[in-house]
C-alpha cells in the first residue's frame, strides 16, 4: 500500500486551490445575478459566462490541489484527453444546471434540478480527473466516502444556485463565495481521502504528461481567464445602472 501525500508542497496547494474555487464561485454568482436581471441574448450570454466561470474554477481548484498529490513508490502522470474531457464535463453539466435556474418558471423545482445536475457535474469532473491518473499500481476507492463526496457536491451546488437566485448584495455574494469555496474543497478532499493505492514497483515509463508539463500550464491559463472575466464583470454596468444612465440622458436639457 503506497503512502498518499495530499499536500506535498505544504499549505501552498490547498490554499491556492481554495482561492481558485472561491473566485470561480464569486464570478458564477455575480454572472447569475446579472443574468436574472437581463433578457434575451444578454441573459443567455451571462449564463454561459457563469457556467464557464464555475466550471473553470472547480476544475482549476481540483488540479491545483492535485499538484500536491504524491504516492510513495511511484511517479504520477495524467492522461491528456481524459483531463481535458473532465474540464468539458464540468462546464457542460454546470451549464445545464445554471440554465435550468436561469430559465425555469418554477424556482423551487428548477433549483433542485439545477443543483442536482451541477453537483453531479462537479463530482463527475472530479472522478473523471482521477481516472486520468497514471501510476504504477491500482487505485481503490472507499464507496462510503465516494458517496459522501457526491452528496457534498450536490448540496454545495444547490446552495450556490440558491445564492445566485436570492443574494444580490456584493458583500453577501463574497461571503457566499467563501462558503462555496470551502464546500467545493471539502468535496475534493473527501473524495481524495476515499483513495488508496496498491503500488506495484516498476521501472517502466508511464504514459501521459506530468502535472508540471500539462496541468500547471492549463491551470495558469484558466486562472488568467478567471481574473480577466472578473475584471470584465466588475467593469460591466448592471441593468439598473444602464437604466439610470438612460433616464439621465432623457432628462438632460437639449443643447
Amino acid at each position: 500500500m503506497g503512502h498518499l501525500d495530499h499536500a506535498a508542497f505544504g499549505w501552498l496547494t490547498p490554499v491556492l486551490s481554495y482561492a481558485m474555487a472561491c473566485i470561480g464561485a464569486a464570478l458564477g454568482l455575480r454572472c447569475t445575478v446579472r443574468a436574472l436581471g437581463a433578457t434575451g441574448r444578454s441573459r443567455r450570454n451571462w449564463l454561459i459566462t457563469a457556467a464557464s466561470a464555475i466550471g473553470s474554477g472547480i476544475w482549476t481548484m481540483h488540479f491545483v490541489a492535485m499538484l500536491g498529490f504524491a504516492v510513495t513508490g511511484t511517479d504520477i502522470r495524467y492522461h491528456v484527453l481524459l483531463t481535458i474531457l473532465s474540464l468539458l464535463v464540468a462546464m457542460v453539466v454546470v451549464g445545464a444546471g445554471v440554465f435550468a435556474v436561469g430559465y425555469g418558471k418554477d424556482r423551487t423545482r428548477s433549483l433542485l434540478l439545477g443543483g442536482l445536475a451541477t453537483g453531479l457535474g462537479v463530482a463527475g469532473m472530479h472522478y473523471l480527473g482521477m481516472a486520468a491518473l497514471r501510476l504504477h499500481g491500482r487505485v481503490h476507492y472507499d464507496p462510503v466516502l465516494v458517496a459522501l463526496s457526491v452528496v457534498i457536491a450536490v448540496v454545495a451546488a444547490t446552495a450556490a444556485l440558491w445564492a445566485g437566485l436570492n443574494i444580490k448584495a456584493p458583500v453577501a455574494v463574497a461571503v457566499a463565495s467563501l462558503v462555496m469555496g470551502a464546500a467545493v474543497s471539502s468535496m475534493h478532499y473527501t473524495g481524495m481521502f476515499a483513495v488508496s493505492v496498491d503500488v506495484t514497483p516498476s521501472g517502466a515509463a508511464l504514459p501521459g504528461a506530468t502535472a508540471m508539463q500539462f496541468i500547471f500550464p492549463l491551470a495558469v491559463g484558466l486562472g488568467s481567464y478567471l481574473f480577466i472575466t472578473a475584471a470584465f464583470v466588475a467593469l460591466s454596468p448592471t441593468a439598473r445602472e444602464r437604466a439610470d444612465y438612460a433616464s439621465a440622458e432623457q432628462l438632460a436639457p437639449a443643447p
